[in-house]
């Protein structure tokens, strides 16, 4: 009976190794297409890493930026309404008849004025006050022009009608001016 075992024995033991061999084969290929997932999965989760890390990057960068701006320019609609006092304070200096009776008043005038303007700088306010510079439409408004001579140049501001004023270097009323032509 040993004898007939042996050979039925071989016959399951071949067969056995024959489904085994073709369980492993499949496998394989499992495992290599399991693999290419897994890589192709590990890539995608890198990418969106990586897209969300700069996503948070930008969002930190921008409020950084409005938070500057916000420090820079919060002070814009106050300065606006103290322009026209800087205004008022030109035009009582320039009106004012100069005599010996008004001198002192003349004098507290300009003084209140100069402290004004450099009140005004300390928080980044600066004066455009462009006569006898070259016309810039970034800064400057012409209101009139007038013929150029020896002693206007062409594209040069003749006179000023109202000074202009910047904000941390963006304008916030240009100059009006007379242009040479």
């Amino acid at each position: 009976m040993s004898e007939n075992q042996n050979p039925d024995t071989s016959q399951i033991d071949a067969e056995t190794e024959k489904e085994l061999q073709e369980f492993l084969e499949v496998t394989e290929t499992d495992v290599e297409t399991l693999t290419a997932k897994v890589a192709e999965l590990e890539a995608q989760l890198k990418d969106t890493q990586l897209r969300a890390q700069a996503e948070i990057r930008n969002i930190q960068m921008r409020a950084e930026r409005e938070v500057t701006n916000a420090h820079k320019f919060g002070v814009e609609k106050f300065a606006n309404g103290l322009l026209e006092v800087v205004d008022n304070l030109e035009r009582a200096v320039a009106a004012a008849p100069q005599n010996e009776a008004n001198q002192s008043l003349i004098e507290g005038l300009e003084l209140t004025h100069k402290v004004f303007l450099e009140t005004l700088k300390k928080f980044g306010v600066d004066v455009v006050d462009p006569a006898g510079q070259a016309f810039n439409a970034e800064f400057h408004q012409a209101v009139a022009t007038q013929p150029a001579n020896e002693t206007n140049a062409a594209n040069t501001v003749v006179t000023v009608f109202q000074k202009g004023y910047t904000l941390s270097g963006r304008l916030m009323r240009p100059a009006m001016v007379v242009v040479a032509q």
